[in-house]
């Protein structure tokens, strides 16, 4: 196989506390084991900036050997989403509002979850442990499904 060009996906959810950051590391490590060069961030269209992840957020990927001790939680600006090739987006209305602040992200934006058979990925915060380890068992099925149909990528002979 030719060395592949990196993917660079944005990972998008509310407050960038819980959801897309467990995505975010559960996507990077999926990728790191597959040999796919893929470089992830993460946002939220709230726009919280600072925050770290969710303390059940940390145990749940912690317990897949994912560490998000130290993720920061940032908003989107149109930077990042220039940067961004893919958007995954937890629900519909993170797409909407997406598409209404950054009309250029037409056509990079999709719902994650479709990716893994469903179609929103319900916010875990405030909720239990289990209902975290769900979240981030879906986001798990879902990330690997992306990574199932992302073309490979080759470097350009240039």
């Amino acid at each position: 196989m030719s060395p592949e060009a990196p993917r660079h996906v944005l990972v998008v959810c509310t407050a960038n506390i819980c959801r897309s950051p467990m995505a975010e590391g559960l996507l990077k490590a999926a990728a790191d084991r597959r040999g796919r060069p893929v470089a992830v961030k993460s946002g939220g269209v709230l726009g919280l900036i600072g925050r770290p992840a969710d303390p059940k957020a940390v145990k749940v990927c912690k317990e897949l050997d994912i560490d998000l001790s130290a993720h920061r939680s940032q908003g989107i600006d149109a930077a990042t989403v220039a940067w961004a090739e893919f958007i995954l987006v937890m629900e519909l209305r993170h797409q909407i509002e997406l598409h209404r602040r950054f009309p250029e992200s037409e056509g990079k934006v999709m719902l994650l979850g479709n990716f893994g058979g469903m179609h929103e990925i319900d916010d875990p915060v405030g909720g239990w442990t289990f209902r975290f380890r769900r979240s981030r068992d879906r986001l798990q099925r879902c990330v690997e499904a992306f990574l199932d149909q992302l073309p490979v990528r080759p470097l350009s002979a240039e």
